[in-house]
């Protein structure tokens, strides 16, 4: 079979919604080359470091690549994800350069080339994310393996956000609790959520392909029996309440469910959000704060925050 690479040149801000529009356009994945990553200082307390070679990245932005089956569909998939890309400017995202291009490539060089690159990392003191494919011994005796195949979409689990979200879950999620996971994408942060402790928990996505993926990686990390993934429009219509909800989404979709988590969570319970990128920090902070939780926490990795709520008892 031939494959087209789709490469889109663009901003920081934009890498979850480009990415998320690309999987929605038919790609199992893709691959994210951010300039800073070059001069990113990297701790190898949590594992093996690889080296970049810096003519794979661009000199400013973002390079997100996808590929795409040829077919006689790619021209119109291609257009549509371009308007679907244009049309972020509408929810005030920085879109950056916005330049696509297309090349064709063969299906050996991508299908499992990248898969060298993609080793165990350690996220947080208990929790480490590992490929299918790899052999891994804990190193001690509480450490949280969690199992993802990349090619089934949706990322790896380390990206900023999801690192942000791991972590808060760590620190907050106590044996017994229910979790609700608002855009549960792969599904990591449901996983973890059950792995931490959790007695049940719901993950919620709008996506049908985010939720098949949470419910194959619910089923190869064995915690079926406490996890449920349902396709829903945030958190339109629950009424179950939670200890903890936690939410990897944008700023401004984050808004917009303020006022239902707030209603739903328990007193004394969380809100975890993240996904929020720096520029929108005060958006977030003070739509939680005019809904009535208090602020614990606000963490930042690179260009990313994380912002832990509370609702008073």
């Amino acid at each position: 079979m031939k494959w087209s690479e789709i490469k889109i040149h663009t901003a920081t801000e934009a890498v979850e919604p480009v990415s998320n529009i690309l999987h929605e356009s038919g790609a199992s994945g893709v691959v994210i080359e951010d300039r800073q990553d070059l001069f990113q200082e990297r701790s190898t307390l949590y594992g093996t470091i690889y080296d970049l070679d810096p003519s794979s990245y661009p000199e400013e932005g973002v390079y997100i690549k996808a590929y795409l089956p040829v077919n006689s569909f790619l021209g119109e998939t291609v257009e549509e994800i371009k308007e679907a890309i244009n049309n972020l400017v509408t929810f005030d995202i920085d879109i950056g350069k916005n330049n696509v291009t297309i090349s064709e490539v063969n299906e050996e060089e991508w299908a499992t080339a990248w898969k060298k690159y993609y080793k165990p990392v350690k996220i947080s003191e208990k929790i480490t994310i590992i490929p299918t494919w790899e052999e891994y011994e804990p190193v001690n005796s509480d450490e949280i393996i969690i199992e993802l195949d990349p090619g089934m979409a949706f990322g790896t689990g380390t990206h900023p956000t999801t690192v942000l979200s791991l972590q808060a879950l760590e620190r907050y999620v106590t044996t017994g609790d229910q979790v609700v996971d608002v855009g549960s994408g792969s599904g990591v942060l449901s996983i973890a959520s059950a792995l931490l402790g959790a007695s049940g928990v719901r993950a919620y996505d709008l996506d049908e392909v985010a939720v098949k993926s949470t419910t194959i990686n619910v089923k190869l990390n064995k915690v079926q029996e406490l996890v449920t993934s349902e396709q829903n429009d945030l958190l339109v219509g629950i009424t179950e309440q939670a200890d903890v909800i936690v939410s990897n989404i944008l700023a401004e979709i984050i808004v917009q469910t303020t006022g239902e988590a707030y209603n739903l969570v328990k007193p004394g319970g969380y809100f975890i959000t993240s996904g929020i990128i720096k520029g929108k920090k005060e958006l977030v902070r003070n739509d939680l704060e005019d809904k009535g939780f208090n602020i614990l926490e606000v963490n930042q990795m690179e260009d990313w925050i994380s912002i832990i709520a509370q609702k008073p008892e």
